[in-house]
C-alpha cells in the first residue's frame, strides 16, 4: 500500500471527522478542559494532578501510519523525553472507541508505549472520547499545551510537515519543541494555533 497516496485522503478524512468537534470545545487563550480519567495502570489521572505544571496532551493510536511516522523514527520520544526532562507532564491520550478495531485494551497499549521507548508521565485511556470530544480532538496525533496557569497555550501539529513519511521528520520544525521553549521562557507561544495532521479519531459514532 503506497501511504503517500493516502496521504490527501487521510488528512481530508481528518478534517471531516472534526467538523462535529468544533461547537463546544477547547480555546486557545482559555482554561484547558478538567478531565478525570484511568491510565493504562488502572490509575485515577486528573488534569488537576498537575496543577502548577505545563502539561503536554499527545493523542495516540499506534495503528495510525502517522503515529508510526513519529514513532518508528523516535521524534516523538524524543519530544517527550526532552520536555520531561524539563518538568513538563506529558499525557498521551488514547481516544479510540472500543468498537472499532484499532483499539487496544490497557495493557495492550502500556505494553506499545513500553516496547517504543517511550517516555510519557501517563497514558491515558479515554475510550468514551469525553476528553477528546472536550479538546476537539481531530486527528492522531493532535498535540496540546496547558501552561502552569492551566490556560490553553497550544493546539495543533507536531510539527510543520504534514506527511506519513519518516523521512520528513529531518526537516520539519517541531511546533511543540516550539510551544514548549516559549511556554518555559515566560513567552508568549509564537503559534499557538497550527493544523493537526493525521489519521481521524476513532470515535465512537466515527
Amino acid at each position: 500500500m503506497n501511504l503517500k497516496a493516502l496521504t490527501p485522503l487521510m488528512f481530508g478524512l481528518s478534517l471531516l471527522g472534526g467538523t462535529a468537534l468544533a461547537a463546544s470545545t477547547a480555546s486557545v487563550g482559555q482554561a484547558a478542559p478538567a478531565f478525570s480519567v484511568s491510565d493504562a495502570n488502572g490509575k485515577p489521572v486528573s488534569l488537576a494532578d498537575f496543577k502548577g505544571k505545563t502539561v503536554v496532551l499527545e493523542w495516540v493510536n499506534p495503528e495510525c501510519p502517522y503515529v508510526r511516522k513519529h514513532y518508528d523514527s523516535a521524534n516523538m520520544q524524543a519530544t517527550q523525553k526532552a520536555a520531561t526532562t524539563q518538568g513538563v507532564v506529558w499525557l498521551s491520550v488514547n481516544s479510540t472507541h472500543a468498537s472499532h478495531y484499532d483499539f487496544k485494551k490497557p495493557a495492550e497499549m502500556q505494553a506499545w508505549t513500553q516496547k517504543q521507548g517511550a517516555a510519557p508521565t501517563a497514558t491515558l485511556m479515554d475510550g468514551d472520547g469525553k476528553i477528546g470530544r472536550a479538546y476537539g480532538a481531530r486527528t492522531t496525533p493532535h498535540m496540546y499545551v496547558i501552561d502552569a496557569r492551566g490556560t490553553l497555550v497550544y493546539a495543533g501539529g507536531i510539527d510543520d510537515k504534514p506527511s506519513s513519511n519518516p523521512g520528513d521528520v529531518k526537516t520539519a520544525k517541531n511546533l511543540v519543541t516550539a510551544a514548549l521553549t516559549d511556554v518555559l521562557a515566560g513567552k508568549a507561544v509564537a503559534q499557538p494555533v497550527t493544523r493537526p495532521y493525521g489519521c481521524s479519531v476513532k470515535y465512537s459514532d466515527g
